[in-house]
């Protein structure tokens, strides 16, 4: 398993591992419903490609297939933060978070935040990260739980 900086040729690949995990992984804890609107079938992979690139993306590969990725903003935001279903608790997410903590302080950040889903509270806690608060969010006309969370490095 090896970690690296997003290239462009893995959108298609990243937007499929986002879809089908939220789909599968994440329905456990939220809707139908739900899932749909967080990661709508009609992705817009042009969006896509524009947002991972203009973000610190890491991804994790394990041959030509990518486990994971998460992506860390110039303030210390983790936007999105995802591993592939089939890779889940195999110290994946470990290994691109260490990847984002250590650029994140090559850049001079000390504080890490995120808004973690019920699916992914227990992995940031793990990592040290503390809950701020829970709170509601609306994504395509469907309320989301989810948790306010940070972690100082």
């Amino acid at each position: 398993m090896k970690v690296r900086t997003y290239e462009i040729g893995d959108t298609q690949k990243i937007v499929k591992l986002f879809y089908d995990t939220v789909h599968e992984v994440n329905i456990r804890d939220y809707t139908t419903a739900q899932v749909d609107a967080w990661a709508p079938a009609d992705t817009d992979i042009e969006i896509w490609m524009q947002s991972l690139s203009s973000k610190f993306t890491f991804v994790a590969e394990e041959g030509d297939t990518i486990a994971g990725f998460g992506e860390l903003e110039i303030n210390g935001h983790i936007d999105r933060f995802y591993c592939h279903k089939d890779f889940q608790r195999q110290g994946i997410g470990k290994l691109i978070l260490t990847q984002i903590e250590s650029k994140a302080q090559d850049l001079g950040i000390k504080k890490l935040f995120t808004e973690a889903s019920i699916t992914a509270r227990p992995f940031f806690e793990s990592q040290g990260f503390v809950m701020l608060r829970k709170q509601e969010v609306e994504r395509r006309g469907q309320k989301f739980i989810n948790f306010a969370m940070e972690k100082n490095i």
